[in-house]
């Protein structure tokens, strides 16, 4: 919560004489650590701040002080400090003009070295006013912070150069969560430091800095643990002073750099958090001790802001995590298709989404190339997206057309709530016909690089969104000439706060061209890194998932393919076909297994079916069989007793076959298995004989 708005007018006692305020003012206690407000100090804060607040100056008490001691009671001091409202407000100074603020030059920057009498001056109230609206900007900035860099950030902007030349954070290993304890021994690393009088902050490189690591019964720690911010001077410090500052360049450690240190604790709700080391140059004033209170509130609020954004800096590291577990590891090789892909998260880890992309055989050498983005940006929605890709694949597998898995998808959508939508595109490439079906759930169209070099926006039928439900969907078919390229992607790689949709779909088609205009086809792999130059890196705010798909075809020289009656004969019809396929490949040391495999699986397909048998078989480095049927009872393997008459086809297959599987269609099912092609008659190429 930020400080009031009249806390300035209210607090500075300019119209006073120097220690007035302290002498109408009595001390009060000490605030709850647990309120977290803007210009409230944990019990043990440093003595004599005045803290801004709703109402008059409220004095806090030193680090470690008793919460019952230290004068009157903050019942009896409220009475006066009420009182004394009015006239602080009827001496306030005026607002000063444009860059007159000594509130945002901070305490002590750049001023000048003073004489004898600085300590005196410095104590007095425009020296304090000058503190307060400081340390009120300082709690601004750092409370804006919604994760931990952000809170650091803020630390930075503010301390640095005003109050500080240099600042660096160091934080705990692990950084301590929950209620549990915190891992032991107290171990700290940088985090990352701001140095000199520009804005940039330095994260620390992985190794460069070793961690610190003060014993538990250490006096450091000791000092740590008892909240207490400290000068470089002090004895205990210095064994640490050259580890802690090894970051920054020109400040002198050996001897330690005195009172142009302070270290102060970062001290969250219930955990020490790390420390805060602000530094001073040579070139200006030394800390005094009003400084040191000042570097205890900037301690104070960077630790709240911290202890507040571990919990969602944890939510979102889930949600990475999550999202990018649920992507496919790998893309599958198969014959006919090459495939690549990318994947970028959101600039801003906040902004973790539902983009996924995934490719899946199919049987007859198919691929089903899918790209979906669920709408929003939480771990909700890397959660649904998961979900989606697993019905997907699942539906999928079902061999279903295009148009059928968006439906299925957008019912499932709704049953886990109608306040989750999505896009999908959805598309099945067949290598042997050489054909496209595409089916659009409300996702940005796909991009066709021809072996010309030309690119085309497929115009693919728009459908409403997975999850709006009633809205059919249409498939829409087109031919997929061998050497062009299919671009799948999300929204995130042609949409940004700066352009539309449209607009980035055209500059993706453009850059296609440009890069095919090179020369040959270019590598799928720098064809996507070319695509990538189309984001807009200062304005991009969601994912990017990109699937990119070359087509390569099949050739019907490779392709055997009948159509038998499920008759009592049909066995022996197809394994006669087989011998003729592959006596004309030159496969003819493979004959016997694959005749005997081959009339094992036709004759259990005759068993079942009630329409004529597909029986196919297609020739890569590995040679496959495939028999369909209309049945969809998908075959076991079973171990026959000794009097069994049957039960013994699939063990054969399984037992000479490289791998085999049953896949379930929608019409029926389909029985394959494979066997590897001899390396002597697979160098030959594809049109051996």
């Amino acid at each position: 919560m930020e400080p009031h708005p009249r806390a300035d007018t209210n607090t500075a006692p300019s119209a006073q004489q120097p220690g007035e305020a302290a002498r109408r003012t009595p001390p009060s206690r000490p605030s709850s650590p647990r309120s977290g407000r803007s210009g409230e100090v944990p019990v043990g804060a440093p003595e004599g701040l005045v803290a801004p607040g709703r109402g008059a100056a409220r004095v806090v008490p030193a680090v470690g002080a008793s919460a019952e001691g230290g004068g009157a009671s903050a019942e009896g001091g409220r009475d006066e400090a009420e009182g004394g409202r009015d006239e602080a407000e009827r001496g306030a100074e005026p607002e000063r003009g444009p860059g007159a603020s000594e509130a945002e030059r901070g305490p002590g920057a750049s001023e000048p070295e003073r004489g004898p009498g600085a300590s005196e001056a410095e104590g007095g109230p425009e020296a304090q006013s000058e503190r307060l609206r400081f340390l009120d900007l300082a709690a601004r900035r750092i409370a804006r912070g919604v994760d931990l860099d952000d809170v650091l950030r803020g630390l930075y902007e503010t301390a640095v150069p005003a109050f500080a030349d240099a600042v660096l954070v160091h934080l705990r290993e692990p950084l301590p969560t929950g209620e549990g304890r915190p891992a032991e021994p107290l171990v700290l690393r940088l985090h990352s430091f701001a140095q000199g009088p520009g804005d940039a902050v330095t994260a620390a490189p992985a190794g460069a800095a070793g961690p610190v690591r003060p014993t538990v019964t250490g006096p450091f720690a000791e000092l740590l643990l008892a909240r207490r911010p400290v000068f470089g001077d002090v004895p205990e410090i210095e064994s640490v002073v050259t580890e802690l500052l090894e970051p920054v360049a020109g400040v002198p450690t050996t001897p330690a750099p005195g009172r142009r240190l302070i270290i102060a604790p970062l001290y969250g709700r219930r955990h020490l958090l790390g420390t805060v080391a602000l530094l001073r140059a040579a070139g200006r004033p030394a800390f005094t001790a009003d400084d040191l209170l000042v570097a205890a509130q900037l301690a104070t609020h960077t630790a709240l802001g911290v202890d507040a954004s571990m919990p969602y800096g944890h939510e979102a590291s889930v949600a990475d995590a999550l999202q990018l577990r649920m992507l496919p590891s790998s893309l599958p090789e198969t014959t006919g298709v090459r495939l690549a892909s990318r994947y970028l998260p959101a600039a801003e880890t906040s902004q973790v989404g539902g983009d996924w992309y995934d490719a899946i055989p199919l049987p007859g050498n198919r691929v089903a190339l899918v790209v979906g983005d669920v709408i929003g940006h939480s771990m909700t929605s890397a959660a649904m997206m998961g979900q989606l890709r697993t019905t997907v694949q699942t539906l999928a597998r079902l061999d279903l057309p295009p148009e059928e898995v968006l439906y299925h998808l957008d019912e499932q959508a709704q049953r886990l709530g109608s306040e989750h939508m999505a896009t999908c595109l959805y598309a099945i490439y067949d290598p042997i016909s050489q054909r496209l079906l595409v089916a659009d759930a409300g996702h940005p169209p796909p991009v066709l690089l021809h072996p010309d070099g030309s690119g085309e926006v497929l115009q693919v039928p728009p459908g409403a969104p997975i999850g709006v439900g009633g809205v059919p969907f249409e498939t829409w078919e087109l031919p997929a000439p061998t050497g062009g390229t299919l671009l799948l992607y999300t929204d995130g790689l042609v949409e940004s706060r700066h352009r539309d949709v449209w607009t980035g779909v055209e500059l993706l088609r453009g850059r296609l061209e440009e890069v095919a205009a090179r020369g040959a086809p270019p590598p799928l792999d720098m064809l996507c890194d070319a695509v990538l130059t189309v984001l807009d890196p200062d304005a991009r705010d969601d994912d990017v998932a990109l699937l990119a798909a070359r087509f390569e075809g099949f050739a019907p020289l490779n392709v055997a393919y009948w159509f038998l009656s499920p008759q009592p004969q049909t066995a022996g019809r197809a394994r006669q076909l087989t011998r003729r396929a592959l006596h004309r490949w030159g496969l003819g040391s493979m004959l016997d297994a694959t005749e005997l495999m081959v009339s094992e699986v036709v004759t259990n397909a005759v068993r079942y079916a009630s329409r004529p048998i597909a029986l196919r078989l297609l020739r890569t480095d590995v040679l496959r069989c495939e028999v369909g049927d209309d049945s969809p009872q998908v075959p076991r393997m079973r171990r026959a007793q000794a009097g069994d008459e049957g039960g013994r086809g699939l063990f054969l297959v399984d037992q000479l076959a490289r791998r085999w599987g049953a896949t379930l269609l929608s019409t029926g099912k389909v029985v394959w298995f494979e066997q590897q092609i001899p390396e002597e008659y697979r160098q030959q190429g594809p049109d051996a004989a």
